[in-house]
């Protein structure tokens, strides 16, 4: 991944767009679904079990809603990751290296620590090309930022 991408505004947010309307949209769509459904059952169903379905409808909303959580936000100081159900921030300095390999599901951060983080707001699933354009601005920005760089305009 050349960075020859110039440094995008910063705060700048990195996420999955295609598949994050995708998940909700279909999330919106179970759960009118499941509501109407339940509503327009006859008379024997009790208000349990259409407050049930009702819930399911929620339940599955709310799982959606959980996988088009993840993002990175990049600003001056540093780079948030938020994935599924952890966020994580980190200094530009603690970000060795942005990696996107062939075949990877989302970027990984090595960091100072010695250890890798998923980065699953830039994942290549639905758009490949934004992901990998996404993933050189963030190598760019940890370059510049980072303990490489001397750029902190």
């Amino acid at each position: 991944m050349p960075a020859c991408d110039p440094l995008p505004e910063l705060p700048v947010t990195f996420r999955p767009t295609r598949t994050r309307a995708v998940l909700l949209s279909v999330g919106s769509v179970m759960l009118v679904t499941f509501t109407v459904v339940a509503l327009a059952m006859p008379d024997p169903w009790a208000a349990t079990d259409r407050s049930t379905m009702i819930g399911t409808g929620l339940l599955i909303f709310a799982l959606l809603v959980l996988l088009s959580r993840p993002r990175v936000v990049a600003d001056r100081d540093g780079v948030t990751v938020v994935n599924l159900t952890t966020r994580r921030r980190l200094e530009w300095a603690e970000v060795l290296r942005v990696n996107l390999r062939a075949g990877d599901p989302w970027v990984y951060l090595d960091l100072a620590d010695g250890t890798s983080l998923a980065a699953m707001g830039i994942q290549p699933g639905m758009a490949k090309e934004q992901a990998l354009r996404h993933a050189r601005q963030l190598r760019a920005l940890a370059d510049a930022y980072g303990t490489g760089g001397h750029d902190r305009r």
